[in-house]
């Protein structure tokens, strides 16, 4: 005779539809924190690696498993699989997704590798009814899969959040804000500054300035080749010699 852990049956809860049902398979912030979660020593490259790899776009969950140095050792997307929150749900569509990639870890007396999970979602970044519902299922999927139950983060349009932690960052692959205020007018003075300094200056840089000939030009010759030359009395004496003879 063999013993070993047999799977949960994948069933409905009772009263799945009861919202008082509902609100009990959630998790508030508090409880989060609470609960001993471990922390993510680098959570902007899980961000970015997960984010590259899966491309996830509006309600889409990613649920990696991470070794003990952070490495992605397996990952699985798929998109939100109830209308309403429900933990239970999904706390099953997360169990069949870890079953799919990776061997559950069951046999082990202590958990070895962590599952976090990435959930695309619009609106703000503060929790919410849907985060309190993937973090209990993510918890319950951890436990019956044999995983630590690892960071939950939530990726709206323009950033990531890690909740219950705080840390948080801008979107991957989002473009950078414009600067405001006193450092947006610094940057745009810098930008337009030298532009304005050519304009004053066309001259290349060590090209002294050119400055006015003084000198003035000299008269031209009279036609038969004389030079004339200038008297106390401004005359000429060329012509003072014609009117002698």
């Amino acid at each position: 005779m063999t013993f070993g852990f047999a799977p949960p049956p994948h069933t409905s809860p009772p009263a799945s539809a009861d919202p008082a049902a509902r609100l009990g398979r959630m998790l508030e912030p508090a409880e989060w924190a609470s609960a001993g979660i471990p922390l993510l020593r680098n959570p902007r490259e899980v961000v970015t690696g997960l984010h590259d790899r899966h491309r996830p776009g509006p309600s889409t969950a990613i649920v990696a498993v991470l070794d003990l140095h952070e490495r992605v050792t397996a990952s699985a997307s798929f998109t939100e699989p109830a209308a309403a929150p429900d933990g239970w749900e999904y706390r099953n569509a997360l169990l069949t997704h870890l079953r799919r990639v990776i061997p559950h870890d069951l046999r082990l007396r202590t958990p070895v590798r962590t599952a976090v999970l990435l959930y695309c979602r619009a609106g703000e970044a503060r929790w919410t009814e849907a985060d309190g519902a993937w973090m209990w299922g993510l918890r319950d999927a951890c436990t019956l899969h044999g995983l630590r139950c690892g960071a939950y983060i939530t990726l709206t349009p323009d950033r990531w959040q890690v909740l219950g932690e705080g840390r948080g960052g801008r979107r991957p692959g989002s473009p950078a804000p414009a600067p405001q205020g006193a450092e947006g007018l610094r940057a745009a003075t810098a930008r337009t500054t030298p532009h304005r300094a050519r304009a004053a200056r066309p001259d290349s840089p060590g090209t002294p300035p050119q400055r006015p000939d003084s000198r003035r030009a000299a008269p031209a010759l009279p036609q038969g080749g004389v030079t004339p030359r200038s008297t106390g009395g401004g005359a000429p004496e060329a012509h003072r010699h014609t009117a002698a003879r």
